[in-house]
This record gives structure tokens, sequence and C-alpha cells, in this order.
């Protein structure tokens, strides 16, 4: 198995086991910019590495926008 499909199967294992449920929320957007640093969702997911942040952003600019979390949730590495 890759390093990369060993982080994914890593990734999706603890994250479905941290939060029952997901979305994109104010609760965890909590400076309201519509995006979700680091910080905010290690708040609601404190199982999350720095790497499996990474692998969630695509753009590389430190924050999560809406499509990087459907798309995690629909990769199955964030709850939904």
């Amino acid at each position: 198995m890759t390093i990369k499909k060993t982080l994914v199967a890593q990734t999706a294992f603890a994250l479905a086991l941290a939060v029952p449920a997901f979305a994109q929320d104010a609760a965890i957007d909590v400076n309201g910019d519509s995006m979700y640093s680091y910080a905010e969702l290690a708040a609601v997911l404190p199982d999350i590495t720095d790497d499996e942040f990474i692998a969630l952003d695509a753009s590389g600019d430190g924050l999560l926008d809406a499509a990087e979390i459907a798309a995690g949730q629909e990769a199955g590495l964030l709850p939904s």
C-alpha cells in the first residue's frame, strides 16, 4: 500500500470515529470567514493531524473551503 493510500485510510478511520456528524457550520467556523483553519477543525476533530489536514487542503492555502470540505466528505475523509 502506498504512503498516500495509507494516509487516506488512516485519516478516514480516525475522522469517522471522531465526530458522528459534520457539516460546514458556524459553530466550527468561529471567525465567520466560511473557511476552516486547522485550529477550527481540530477543535471538533481533536485526532486530526497536520498531515491529514494538509491532505484535505487541495489548494494549499492553509484553509478548507466548502469545495475541499465537500470533497473530503465525499471521499470519506470527513464525517458528513
